[in-house]
């Protein structure tokens, strides 16, 4: 066992198949098939599907494992910051260690935590630390998750457009707020300290640390970590450092956006609050990935730093529990004053319940991603009339040229969204031309690499759907060839139009080196790729939003200096800049002040899939809205709590009070109403959407505020009767005789939580008992069932060495309050007989807070070692005799209650025989 030195870290919670990802990515891989917008809704409410009205595909039929491999082990001591001493956790973290050697675990401890959350992170197999996890010192076990590290992209969307979206610019310029005196950490890639808009001297390499604006930081990683073991740069041992320069890009537009000083007319960027220092959390290496156990190292080192405000743009897709250790450390650094932003995720195309941690943390500002209102691309002219057209470059792909002229050529029509898929037969010969491809059906790389293959030079890719494309082409595995050819993207209007051109004969392209400035179609909406809540314990989520879409910002000089990265990444730091804006014009105002304030300014948006049919997008994918931060400061009046979390809709109508605090030397009256948000049902997945309806109804129909004094007022809703098991929400709407209306979102849930199906067979019989040995117990392998799993029929032969495990799959529709394993023994029929050793005893396997699995094939393993706990109050566990026994796979439903059998579900393997020879 190796244990390093002690390093700052927090609080933890298992979800035992979560991919963490970088909240920056575009619409990467998704393909779209082809899209049917509804023009209203059936006599169900019913508007369509998200396959449908998105255009995206249907999924693969081949099952992903998503493996873990490092683990949180959440101590039961409370940590400093609730209360606790670090001598009392390090003791218990040496105790702990302690049993770790005695029962034989082979057990590295990666970093120890105490401040914020006690306990350690470890690498250890999955069989040690389910061991570990019945010891007395341990309160819960979480799996540690990667997160991926994005790429540009190639437009140059204008981030002054952005600060009108928002209100920013005229924080700035009319009211004077520019962030002075506040301290905001960017825990990412790390700053550039060079950068002249960030405070740097304009010479790489010519600045020291710490900088007049870079005031603290620390480097946790080095530029060589890459934690993504699947890359050929794998390199997962941290050789951190004192200076915390970025050497990715990623922190350094993040850090541009909130507080950029740099002179737009130049050709600079001006961030939201131009003046906040910043603190500088390096948790990524040059590329790749980095591990959430780093992450909350970073949280604990910018609580000690003193910082106000903390960005984090990034997040554990699915990982929907608020008790993850990211989203537990976050909650007690806003325990400590310090408000803390998040992203919410990118998983909007995998549909509902795909936000993510710490963005889904109780008292974390989760935000979601809007499109930008125009954006500056490069651009390459058609014939005859020479019209421009602006483009965005595929990530995975060379850059397109700046001069040279080739002709167009097109694989389908507008109407054939299968263009270039390998299943609908070869190519036409497209030699020497630049090939039109619509999106859809199948991936952009499948498509790129086809029309590469019959000879096009180039490929331009086109958006089935409304607004602007930032495609990916970028091999799905190490074993595919690269894309050699440039690929750009158009919207699906400039789609349109150059295919008519091509049609008409003989069109000629010409590539520039110049740029033109684009009108985004879908400004102001929802961005595609922004994850869709609520929390897995009915809490709202996102809470608001923010411009994510197209955004420009800084880079590293090394870079060009300036780049541009869409995500929901990008959203989060607008709204931590607005945080130091707010805080700068309020400075007493508690981080739950801040949110209500921000939540009760926003405005809601159209929905983005039938926009400007009336529809407003759902509550649990906007939050409160677009941020609207004058707004926020100017508001005399602020309405607790921002938001409604009203659960589950058996209970009956909910009843919550509004309290309204009026700090204007004059009476506010208000008008109450309400708006509906879209409702969502079905598989998540390919969620379903259907009008709203909920009832909301006043202890009185308006309410009046005294000066310097507070008021209340009594909300209640009724959920509406269908769809059953689904999501709803909307805003309560108080509108004064003149100024801007104050909002609060609700979101509940219609029917009975304990419904919804966890356990289902993602189309190939799951669950299912496998075979670990090519497997290696998962560590550090993508494992799948093409030949890497086994499934096993009844009486199937362990041996309990090393590698030869049974192992329970199981694809999770939804989140799970509790996943685990039971043993007993097996009757002569195969089935089940009396628990092993009595009452809860017979548990070999316990994981807490588990997301849902983050596609529609995806599953976990739960392996089994052959050991049961030894005895009531032991941490030691025994091996179990030979013979025949049978596994029980249990989940527990969320918030449901694990002894009544209609809050669990279970599956019972085929026997196992244990014989150690």
């Amino acid at each position: 066992m190796t244990r390093p030195s002690r390093a700052p870290g927090r609080r933890a919670a298992t979800a035992a198949a979560a991919a963490l990802a970088l909240a920056t990515g575009t619409l990467g891989t998704v393909a779209a098939g082809s899209a049917a917008p509804a023009t209203g809704a059936g006599d169900d409410g019913y508007l369509g599907s998200l396959s449908e009205l998105a255009g995206l595909p249907e999924p693969t039929d081949e099952l992903i494992h998503e493996p873990t491999g490092a683990w949180f082990v959440e101590l039961t001591a409370k940590p400093v910051a609730d209360g606790g001493s670090r001598a009392a956790a390090e003791r218990q973290q040496d105790r702990f260690l302690a049993q770790a050697d005695a029962m034989g675990a082979d057990v590295d401890v990666r970093y120890t935590y105490d401040r914020l959350w006690n306990g350690l992170s470890v690498s250890a197999s999955e069989t040690d630390i389910s061991r570990l996890a019945g010891s007395a010192e341990v309160a819960a076990v979480y799996p540690v998750v990667t997160v991926d590290a994005p790429d540009p992209a190639a437009t140059e969307p204008a981030m002054d457009s952005a600060l009108g979206m928002t209100g920013a610019d005229v924080a700035q310029s009319e009211l004077g707020f520019t962030g002075d005196g506040l301290r905001v950490a960017v825990i990412d890639t790390g700053i550039d300290i060079d950068h002249p808009d960030l405070g740097g001297g304009g010479t790489p390499g010519g600045t020291a640390f710490p900088t007049g604006r870079v005031v603290a930081g620390y480097d946790f990683v080095g530029d060589d970590y890459n934690a993504d073991d699947t890359s050929a740069a794998y390199q997962p041992v941290a050789s951190p450092d004192d200076n915390p320069d970025d050497c990715n890009g990623h922190g350094s537009h993040v850090a541009g956006i909130v507080g950029a000083s740099g002179d737009s007319a130049a050709g600079g960027v001006l961030g939201v609050a131009p003046d906040v220092e910043f603190g500088a959390y390096r948790v990524f290496g040059c590329g790749g990935s980095t591990t959430s156990d780093i992450i909350l190292a970073a949280l604990e080192r910018a609580h000690a730093d003193d910082m106000d405000v903390v960005n984090m743009s990034l997040g554990a897709g699915f990982v929907t529990w608020p008790e993850y250790p990211t989203a537990t450390a976050s909650d007690a650094l806003v325990d400590e004053g310090v408000v803390v932003v998040a992203s919410i995720g990118n998983n909007g195309a995998a549909g509902t319940w795909s936000a993510g941690a710490p963005g889904v943390g109780e008292k974390v500002i989760g935000v979601a991603s809007f499109d930008n209102t125009e954006y500056d691309a490069r651009m390459f002219t058609v014939t005859p009339d020479g019209r421009e057209f602006g483009y965005a470059e595929a990530t995975g792909s060379p850059s397109a040229p700046t001069e040279g002229s080739l002709p167009l050529s097109r694989t389908g029509t507008p109407d054939s969204t299968a263009d270039a898929c390998t299943a609908t037969g070869a190519l036409p010969d497209l030699s020497g031309t630049v090939a039109l491809v619509e999106r859809g059906t199948c991936p952009f790389y499948e498509k790129a690499r086809n029309a590469q293959e019959a000879g096009a030079a180039a490929v331009i890719l086109y958006n089935n759907v409304p607004g602007a494309l930032s495609p990916t082409v970028a091999p799905p595995s190490p074993a595919d060839p690269p894309i050699t050819v440039p690929v750009v993207a158009l919207s699906q209007d400039d789609g349109i139009e150059l295919d008519g051109r091509i049609a008409a004969g003989d069109a000629v392209l010409t590539w520039t080196d110049e740029t033109t400035t684009i009108e985004n179609t879908t400004a102001g909406l929802i961005s595609s790729f922004s994850s869709y809540g609520m929390a897995s314990d009915l809490s709202l989520k996102p809470d608001l939003g923010a411009p994510g879409g197209l955004i420009r910002s800084t880079y590293p000089l090394e870079g060009d200096g300036y780049a541009v990265i869409s995500g929901t990444s990008m959203a989060s730091p607008h709204v931590a800049g607005a945080v130091a804006l707010l805080l700068q014009a309020h400075p007493g105002l508690t981080p739950a002040q801040v949110r209500d304030v921000l939540q009760n300014s926003a405005d809601p948006a159209d929905w983005s899939l039938v926009p400007d049919a009336g529809y407003l997008e759902p509550a649990h994918r906007q939050g409160a809205g677009m941020l609207d931060i004058d707004d926020a400061i100017l508001s005399p009046v602020a309405v607790a709590p921002g938001k409604l979390s009203l659960g589950e809709s058996e209970a009956g109508a909910a009843v919550r009070t509004l309290t309204l605090t009026n700090d204007g030397d004059t009476a506010v009256t208000y008008e109450l109403s309400h708006a509906d948000g879209i409702t969502t049902a079905g598989a998540p997945n390919n969620p379903s959407f259907f009008e709203g309806g909920a009832t909301v109804a006043f202890s009185a129909p308006s309410v009046t505020v005294p000066a310097g004094s507070s008021a209340t007022v009594d909300v209640t809703v009724t959920a509406p009767a269908e769809p059953v098991l689904g999501q709803y929400g909307g805003w309560v709407v108080l509108t004064p005789a003149d100024g801007q209306p104050l909002r609060v979102p609700f979101a509940g849930f219609t029917g009975d939580y304990q419904q919804l199906p966890i356990l289902t067979d993602a189309g190939a019989g799951l669950p299912a008992l496998g075979d670990v040995t090519a497997c290696q117990r998962y560590v550090g392998v993508n494992c799948t069932m093409g030949g890497q799993f086994a499934l096993l029929p009844d009486g199937a032969t362990f041996t309990m060495t090393e590698g030869d495990y049974p192992v329970v799959l199981a694809h999770l529709e939804h989140a799970a309050q509790n996943v685990s394993l039971q043993l007993f023994h097996a009757k002569a029929d195969g089935t089940a007989g009396r628990p092993y050793a009595g009452g809860r005893l017979n548990t070999v396997l316990s994981e807490d807070y588990v997301g849902r699995s983050g596609a529609a094939t995806a599953f976990n393993a739960y392996t089994w070692d052959g050991t049961r706990p030894r005895g009531t109050g032991s941490d030691r566990r025994v091996e179990v005799p030979d013979g025949r026994y049978v596994l029980r796979l249990t989940a527990t439903k969320p918030l449901g209650d694990p002894s009544n059998p209609a809050h669990v579900e279970t599956w019972d393997t085929p026997v196992i025989t244990v014989d150690r020879g």
